[in-house]
């Protein structure tokens, strides 16, 4: 069955021709699936069709590029031979490659716990993505999908995996989710995933990368040694996105002073942005960086740790630092014991305007039901873009990918939790130690992070501390890249970060898997 697509959501782009295998195509699904057949295991709670695969074209990074989208569920089992979940997955391998096995394969995720790979998929990575525009501003619904020029399949191909019980994923009809909502327990379910697609799809001589996001990141921190210890797997490079390797970086709590000084320069960049800094600061943006860590990883750190020790003076000169880095006033932060949250400050900085910050990206701007309390009612970053994501992404599998199903795409859900961090009673949750040892067991391993300069859900100094903590050995240090982008949590959104983020990721992927000439003959 042939279709042709010439328009994705009014963009034109270069027409294609869609293959679809339907269930009593007799072409031989090898030829299609580079010499797999497609599966439909029996039992799960979600009926599992045969894999949807199509053919597509797109130009990216000014080159034309021909690929296969392969769309469906692979089965978890355990030793013996029992089904305990339907894992949905969306792969993009590029079909023009002349050493199809051996080019760099990467597995996608997102975070959550509880979200789909959504974001990473149809924002940052696939040759299409959502239009949002570059104002940090909500777009009118219907919303469209258009090409990627910015995608990174002409570099690696792409499999994006929904842990089980988002996406399509599903735990089989007569099993318990609980055995995957959980730090080990998730870990151990995609690691399953990973392994079995790799072997399914012959991909054990091509590089192999990992891109999370958000907790996503501390999935592939800890999916890095599992894969060692479990399958004797081995990464060539990592991808974090607005990375938490480490959970004490961003909990706010009572005798945990770490995320007050680490969010504290996170805080200057958004007042900066909404021209709330003093003139000398708001002149630069680097500059007031600069001065902000400095202020934060010196004077304010010493503060905190004496606690009410502090004598009056010191504390007063120390509540105007703080006023002068955050564009509130020092009565305020006095007030505040020196010790500002997230919360307070997205619902303080511009309290005169009634305006809210958002979390995810603090350029975007909410407006409260009152100006009163420390709380905002809604994060107004994530609503500019669970609406828009959502939709393009219902409208592209089954218009697009042909795949049919009837119950809802778990974009993020709640259906995960209360989600187990056994592992960890009496502690922070951190992956950062499993991380470490993997790049010291591989010295080949190389991450890159990418940060996103208003994010305050995972500021990019949090992340600098985390791995700064990691106590590398000097010879791997600089296996660790850093990049930092003018937007947020998704800085993808913004498509000035995505270009600067794809030349970062083009050189990162040449450093960490450069390409080699084929096998001489025999």
């Amino acid at each position: 069955m042939l279709r042709c697509w010439k328009m994705i959501c009014g963009y034109c782009v270069a027409a294609l021709v869609t293959c679809v295998l339907s269930a009593d195509d007799k072409t031989p699904a090898a030829v299609l699936a580079g010499g797999v057949e497609p599966v439909s295991p029996a039992g799960p709670a979600v009926a599992a069709p045969a894999l949807s695969i199509t053919q597509h074209q797109a130009t990216i990074a000014g080159q034309q590029v021909t690929y296969q989208v392969t769309a469906g569920s692979l089965p978890l089992k355990t030793d013996t031979g029992q089904d305990t979940a339907q894992v949905f997955f969306v792969a993009y391998t590029r079909t023009d490659s002349q050493d199809a096995a051996r080019r760099p394969i990467s597995y996608c995720f997102n975070g959550g716990p509880g979200s789909s790979s959504v974001w990473l998929h149809l924002g940052m990575l696939a040759p299409v993505r959502v239009q949002l525009g570059d104002q940090p501003q909500p777009v009118a619904p219907p919303y469209r999908l258009g090409p990627n020029p910015f995608s990174m399949l002409d570099k690696t191909d792409l499999v994006f995996i929904d842990p089980v019980s988002t996406g399509y994923s599903r735990p089989a009809a007569d099993q318990d989710g609980k055995q995957f909502y959980g730090y080990e327990q998730d870990i151990r379910s995609v690691g399953q995933f990973i392994h079995l697609y790799t072997t399914r799809f012959n991909r054990w001589q091509s590089p192999r990368f990992l891109i999370g996001e958000s907790y996503g990141c501390m999935r592939a921190a800890g999916l890095s040694k599992h894969l060692q210890d479990r399958y004797r797997m081995e990464l060539n490079g990592i991808v974090l996105v607005s990375s938490v390797i480490n959970f004490q970086t961003i909990r706010f709590g009572v005798g945990n002073d770490l995320p007050y000084i680490l969010f504290l320069p996170t805080y200057t960049a958004t007042a900066w942005y909404h021209r709330r800094l003093s003139p000398e600061l708001q002149k630069s943006l680097p500059e007031a960086l600069a001065a902000a860590e400095k202020f934060a990883l010196g004077d304010y750190t010493l503060a905190l740790i004496r606690g009410t020790e502090l004598k009056s003076r010191e504390r007063q000169r120390i509540a105007r630092e703080v006023a002068r880095f955050t564009g509130l006033s020092a009565a305020f932060v006095q007030r505040s014991n020196l010790r500002i949250r997230m919360s307070q400050f997205a619902k303080e900085l511009l309290r005169k305007r009634n305006r809210t910050i958002g979390r995810f990206d603090s350029r975007y701007l909410g407006i409260d039901r009152d100006g009163v309390g420390d709380r905002y009612d809604f994060d107004p970053s994530g609503a500019a873009i669970f609406g828009p994501f959502t939709a393009a992404l219902y409208q592209y599998l089954r218009n697009d990918l042909k795949v049919e199903q009837d119950v809802p795409y778990e974009i993020l859900t709640s259906k995960v939790q209360p989600w187990s961090y056994e592992g960890f009673q009496n502690r922070y949750v951190d992956s950062s130690e499993s991380l470490r040892a993997a790049m010291t067991r591989n010295p080949y391993l190389k991450v890159f992070v990418a940060n996103g300069r208003y994010d305050l859900a995972t500021p990019y100094l949090a992340t600098e501390y985390s791995f700064n903590h990691m106590l590398l050995a000097p010879e791997l240090r600089d296996n660790v890249t850093m990049g930092y982008y003018d937007a947020g949590h998704m800085m993808y959104i913004h498509e000035p970060s995505l270009e600067r983020l794809k030349r970062d990721l083009d050189k990162f992927y040449q450093a960490a898997a450069p390409p080699k000439a084929p096998d001489a003959p025999q």
